[in-house]
């Protein structure tokens, strides 16, 4: 039988006009307005969708992203500390302007396309791709529902070999994975709602 995994990126934390930081696990915020809205249609995508378990990192804004869609199916949230976003060391909390300023727009781009981790960043990515392998290994459920943020959700293309041309999932984007005789594979990354299912 196979196993569908679907990945999703918390709603927005800022909104129209706000100024937008960089933030990491280190800071826990709550979904703003629109975030609120985002996830609110992430419920509806997921109404139709049978999901038997859901997994959310600790943080406010995966966890209330895991809640408008969990709920509907009544279903709890398991924690899964390995799902908390990375760690942006000095750069946790700037502005994205101060940001580029201090790597420069080449460092940002590697790391949005090929996940080259920018001087500063704690990041280990190793065991991000080991923790994904080893969640994905465990999976026994028929579909699965994981609600993380942008800079963990990448290092499970490396752990499956799977490539993309971008690798950042936008806020309130859904990848999906489909598994068949123990191979993995992907069927689409960082779409927002309504979801092409079929």
């Amino acid at each position: 039988m196979s196993k569908t995994l679907y990945i999703v990126r918390h709603g927005n934390t800022f909104d129209k006009g706000d100024t937008v930081l960089r933030v990491g696990g280190l800071t826990d915020l709550p979904l703003s307005k629109s975030g609120e809205i985002q996830a609110g249609k992430l419920a509806e995508a997921f109404a139709n969708i049978q999901i038997e378990v859901c997994y959310s990192s600790p943080l406010k804004r995966t966890l209330q992203t895991a809640q408008a869609i969990c709920n509907g199916h009544n279903l709890p949230i398991q924690n899964a500390e390995f799902l908390r976003e990375i760690d942006y060391g000095p750069d946790e909390g700037k502005a994205e302007t101060d940001v580029i300023a201090r790597l420069g727009e080449q460092a940002l781009q590697d790391w949005e396309l090929n996940t080259i981790v920018p001087e500063g960043w704690n990041i280990d990515p190793e065991y991000y791709r080991t923790h994904w392998a080893k969640f994905m290994a465990s999976l026994e459920a028929q579909t699965t529902l994981v609600v993380t943020s942008n800079g963990v959700a990448r290092f499970l293309l490396d752990a499956l070999a799977l490539g993309v041309e971008d690798r950042k999932m936008k806020t309130g984007s859904v990848s999906k994975l489909t598994e068949k005789n123990g191979k993995w594979a992907l069927e689409y990354w960082g779409v927002r709602p309504p979801l092409q299912e079929g």
